[in-house]
């Protein structure tokens, strides 16, 4: 008991280890608040076209903030650390940054525009045009929040780089908090688009935390653009990284594209599917992601090797962790549906229907969280050229098992098809980081 108390202890003074935690508390707080807002929604509209049609709205908006926007803040906090720690140039490198924040939303925002006018009945056939008006109305709604996301992920950048996690996470808690305070006292005003407008409010609420956050703390350094070395290799990864995560981030896309082929309900009973895994995706992932993209970074510069040592021995404790609590779930799945779901328009036998779809998403989530860390890892050492071929590779995967997988067991075929291409993703990633440990660490 001596012995684990010391390693405890020694273990809570180590900064890594501090901040994992304190990331990984944030954000299990803000997912149990994302999870009651998630209850109150499924009882306000059980698996109904408002939620349906929500849902669709988001997905071209969301999928820009995860490609996109993602991309490019993955590469800035690399390279901006290399650029502290050689040239410091840092005014240079911020305004590089902020210009290509605002090019790309821009050109994004105009992008969804053009789909939602003309492309959108082919993308989803099939239904009424008040279903597709709905649509509209909310892709007009939340289509700002592209630009708050965008000018948010600089300052969460800047405030992650300099530790100040807290600051940088807390912002996590408005969009929860917004809509259910929506759903109790504003849901006459805003009707059927009180989802759509919580979204808008709550992304203007997070840019302006963080905003406020950087300038205090003069994070901000905007000076005259002298392109240099880190700036041109931080341009010259965007592509693969882009294409990476454009590839990766069409795969919902595609299932909801699938999903939407089948009943009224399919799309809405995947969402509360994979809510329960999704949780634990989500504070593991940001727990770890957020803090280790800049320790890898710092710690790759510094020592390779013992930056894979640690690499591997996170593989390890993530996987055994996330396995036991997947088991437990799968076990319980069926009343947790039905003690978090089931009640007022959400039914017994939409329980079912969610229960099964949550036990297949449950099977790849250890496989899932070791794909992130090695993501992490593999973008500090600027390895994006891989990642966009695997990317591909698990898209045409996962369209061909689609295709076999909805024929024999419609909508449980499209997150076994998800299930399986995880897995079989992981495996490589994991390879690939050995391999690459061995070559680089062998070469030094």
């Amino acid at each position: 008991m001596r012995s684990i108390i010391q390693k405890v202890n020694g273990g809570l003074k180590n900064k890594l280890i501090k901040n994992i935690i304190l990331v990984g508390g944030i954000t299990f707080g803000v997912k149990v608040l994302s999870f009651f807002k998630e209850t109150e929604v499924a009882a306000s509209f059980g698996l109904s076209i408002f939620l349906d049609t929500f849902l669709i709205a988001i997905l071209i908006p969301n999928f820009i903030q995860q490609v996109f926007i993602g991309s490019l803040n993955s590469l800035f906090i690399p390279n901006y650390i290399i650029e502290e720690k050689s040239s410091k140039q840092l005014g240079s490198f911020q305004s590089v940054s902020l210009i290509s924040i605002l090019g790309i939303v821009t050109i994004l925002c105009v992008v969804t525009l053009v789909f939602s006018q003309f492309f959108l009945e082919s993308v989803f056939p099939d239904h009424t045009m008040e279903y597709y008006q709905l649509v509209r109305n909310q892709i007009y709604i939340v289509l700002p929040c592209i630009f708050f996301w965008g000018f948010a992920s600089f300052g969460n950048a800047l405030l992650e780089i300099e530790g100040h996690f807290f600051l940088s996470k807390i912002t996590l808690a408005y969009p929860p908090l917004v809509t259910l305070l929506s759903l109790f006292y504003f849901r006459d005003f805003f009707g059927d688009y009180v989802l759509a407008y919580s979204m808008l409010i709550g992304s203007v609420l997070s840019f302006s935390h963080l905003i406020f956050f950087v300038w205090r703390k003069k994070l901000i350094t905007i000076s005259k653009i002298e392109i240099n070395q880190n700036i041109r290799e931080m341009m010259r990864q965007y592509p693969p990284k882009v294409t990476s995560g454009l590839l990766t981030g069409i795969n919902p896309f595609v299932d909801q594209f699938f999903a939407a082929q089948l009943a009224i309900g399919s799309i809405a009973a995947i969402n509360y599917g994979i809510k329960i895994p999704s949780f634990i995706i989500s504070i593991v992932m940001v727990a770890l992601s957020n803090v280790l993209l800049p320790h890898f970074s710092r710690a790759i510069a510094t020592n390779l090797e013992k930056a894979f040592k640690q690499l591997k021995k996170l593989w390890g404790v993530t996987f055994l962790g996330a396995l036991v609590i997947c088991a437990l779930l799968i076990f319980f799945s069926s009343d947790i549906i039905a003690l978090f779901f089931e009640r007022k328009e959400f039914t017994s036998e939409d329980t079912v229907i969610v229960s099964k779809i949550q036990i297949i998403f449950l099977l790849h989530v250890p496989f899932y969280l070791c794909t992130l860390i090695t993501v992490r890892f593999l973008t500090a050492l600027n390895k994006n050229k891989f990642m966009a071929w695997l990317s591909f590779f698990n898209l045409i995967l996962n369209l061909v098992l689609n295709f076999i997988f909805i024929k024999y067991f419609e909508v449980y075929g499209l997150v076994l098809s998800t299930t399986i291409v995880y897995i079989i993703a992981s495996f490589f990633y994991v390879g690939y980081a050995i391999r690459l440990s061995k070559k680089e660490v062998g070469n030094s």
